[in-house]
């Protein structure tokens, strides 16, 4: 098996993610290049993990002075279309960090260019190479727990106010949205991984404590599908403590993660007792399930590559990155225009292109204070699921 050469753009926080995950797979890729609009950065990056390689400011200076086969962008959002499609038309493969883009006419852009380039587009989703992830899905997907009748996920996360100083942050243009967008992307994804794209949306955003942002901090969502489930998605950046959780309940049991199961049945006046049985036999399932062998970015990123090599298929591709984004273009849709939002939406949504969502959306503040990085970049990824 040849060694896939790769390019990594963006030097931020999540940019380390990446690069310990191609480093873990040295026997099957090589980093050869990094991309910033800040080189210093890309520079200083390099050298913390031992990378001899070159760095550029522009995407264009890379594709002309360096081959490679595929490259992760880790650029701010509204970046990622724009590199996404200039790869992908150059016959390079692209895995791009989460939100996809920051519009669906982007999503849209980035699709056309990996078909007309036959080329794969991966959108980073690294909460789905968890083991309880991976086993929650098959045991909901196996059906021993019934029909499913109300899906949740509490995206919850806490940031000061200073996280919005950061240049590109609290802007509709450049972040393309707060919470919802940034941050609940990973537990959307999940949620529509194991429950499926709702028919209907009714949604409610605010911003209760971000003063230099324009964008939302809060925001709540019912999903409504064809009468026989309801979903419920809340994001925050409020939340003291990070509680997170995806909660289906079923007919027979509830299943949750981080793991849990409870199940009831019914005494003879209605009210529950405990399932015993059923609590076994789903328990028995989850334990028989198999282990995940590379999690989070490394378990992506070994999808990726296989990918790129034939030997698998993309787990989370482009398609399944713009659903994820769909549903959080409906969210804004509905709670910036007052109105209940039915899926799936196409060129003629009023959120549908970036212009679109900067004529429509409002602003909570205005965002007055900007500094270019921050002297610490450590970044925290909540409570584990």
């Amino acid at each position: 098996m040849s060694t896939t050469k790769i390019a990594i753009l963006g030097a931020g926080a999540i940019a380390d993610s990446h690069i310990q995950a191609y480093q873990k797979f040295a026997d099957r890729c090589e980093i050869v290049a990094l991309v910033d609009l800040f080189p210093d950065k890309a520079a200083e990056k390099a050298a913390k993990y031992g990378l001899q390689i070159p760095v550029f400011k522009e995407t264009r200076e890379l594709l002309a002075k360096v081959p490679f086969d595929a490259a992760s962008i880790c650029l701010p959002p509204f970046e990622h279309a724009p590199a996404a499609v200039e790869l992908l038309s150059a016959g390079r493969h692209v895995l791009v960090e989460k939100p996809m883009a920051t519009s669906l006419a982007e999503c849209d852009q980035m699709l056309a260019a990996a078909r007309s380039a036959g080329r794969l587009l991966g959108v980073v989703a690294q909460n789905r190479y968890q083991t309880p992830m991976m086993k929650l899905k098959q045991v909901l997907d196996s059906g021993v727990a019934g029909r499913l009748l109300h899906a949740q996920a509490d995206s919850f996360w806490w940031r000061g106010s200073n996280y919005y100083d950061l240049w590109w942050r609290g802007t509709w243009a450049k972040e393309g949205g707060g919470c919802t967008m940034n941050h609940a992307v990973h537990h959307i994804d999940l949620y529509l991984w194991m429950a499926g794209l709702p028919q209907s949306v009714r949604a409610h955003s605010v911003n209760l404590a971000h003063e230099n942002s324009e964008v939302e901090d809060f925001s709540t969502a019912i999903l409504q599908y064809d009468g026989s489930r309801l979903g419920q998605l809340t994001a925050s950046l409020v939340h003291h403590g990070e509680e997170q959780q995806l909660v289906f309940q079923c007919e027979r049991a509830k299943l949750a993660a981080p793991w849990q199961v409870k199940a009831c049945r019914q005494k003879e006046n209605g009210f529950p007792e405990e399932n015993t049985a059923v609590l076994e036999e789903i328990q028995a399932l989850y334990q028989r399930l198999p282990e995940v062998v590379h999690t989070l970015h490394a378990g992506q990123i070994d999808n990726f590559l296989a990918a790129i090599h034939g030997t698998a298929p993309l787990l989370v591709d482009g398609l399944q990155g713009r659903r994820t984004l769909e549903l959080i273009t409906a969210i804004y849709q509905s709670s910036h225009l007052d109105q209940t939002v039915r899926l799936p939406l196409g060129p003629d949504a009023p959120f549908y292109t970036r212009e679109g969502v900067l004529r429509h959306a409002r602003h909570f503040h205005e965002k007055t204070r900007s500094v270019e990085n921050f002297a610490t970049n450590d970044i925290t990824l909540g409570r584990k699921m």
